[in-house]
């Protein structure tokens, strides 16, 4: 089978199973990671043979995805601020919206020297990792409570040569350390109340740690506050506290941070309108 016959036959499979768009993308994700072959290799080599082992493998992996397996965790690798990141079923898939919260940071930041940054619950290391690239004279630290994701992290970190400090915390039930002073803490902790899982796709369901998705219903701001009341004497005197939220809880994440002593309070839409970034200082 050639190059252009497999993209042909990937590309027909996986329509069946997901929207054009994202059938293209996870297409080209394929050929790139097992066939070596780019969009322009497909256009300009198309007709360049493959060995039968690797149309094997093409077509089982598209199979799984097509079952309702995520395509990242299939390739084992995703896409986030032009990096692409080792993930696994330990470590949640980087999404879009979450690269909208890098791009506050760094627009904010990029001028800044001597930066001290802390990611809270890091996963896969996606956001430190892309503040670390972006902002060099930046220290980053990073933790989580998964020492499965802290490995992952780790090597994407010497994967892409960022320097990030990875160590691990529990934040609900062990003191984050006390002896530094952050400009910046961001953090996109569980934020899905429990009762919203109805509605969610089941890849996301079915494959995703549902400890950094869920959070209960009877205290959704749990992470925040928690987090929150860390910063107050974490932060510099100028420093910002930023945030991945549930739109759902906006409003009384904002009333939250303002009694935990955060008097200027900013809340930002995602690109598709929907309010998913909290920015804090006091």
């Amino acid at each position: 089978m050639t190059l252009e016959e497999c993209n042909k036959l990937l590309t027909s499979k996986l329509t069946a199973a997901l929207d054009a768009g994202e059938a293209r993308s996870t297409v080209r994700l394929l050929l790139e990671d097992v066939a070596f072959a780019s969009p322009v290799d497909v256009m300009c080599h198309g007709e360049r043979p493959l060995e039968p082992e690797t149309v094997d493998l093409l077509l089982s992996m598209s199979d799984r995805i097509a079952a309702g397996q995520p395509p990242q965790y299939v390739v084992g690798r995703a896409r986030f601020c032009g990096m692409y990141l080792r993930v696994t079923p330990s470590t949640l898939i980087p999404r879009p919206e979450t690269e909208g919260l890098v791009d506050i940071i760094t627009d904010r930041h990029r001028a800044g020297r001597d930066l001290r940054v802390l990611d809270i619950g890091t996963g896969s290391g996606c956001i430190a990792i892309a503040l670390s690239r972006a902002l060099p004279f930046a220290r980053v630290d990073a933790c989580d409570i998964s020492a499965e994701a802290l490995e992952v992290a780790r090597d994407n970190a010497r994967q892409l040569r960022a320097a990030v400090d990875f160590f691990h915390a529990d934040i609900l039930h062990e003191p984050l350390p006390d002896n530094a002073l952050y400009d910046v803490i961001v953090s996109n902790p569980p934020y899905i109340a429990r009762s919203e899982a109805a509605e969610m796709e089941p890849r996301v369901l079915d494959f995703e740690p549902h400890t950094a998705l869920f959070v209960d219903d009877a205290d959704p701001l749990l992470f925040y506050r928690t987090i929150a009341r860390y910063s107050r004497a974490a932060l510099r005197p100028e420093g910002t506290l930023y945030f991945e939220i549930n739109p759902l809880f906006a409003k009384q994440l904002v009333e939250m941070l303002h009694a935990e002593g955060f008097a200027r309070v900013d809340v930002k839409r995602d690109f598709c309108g929907r309010q998913r970034f909290a920015i804090a200082q006091r």
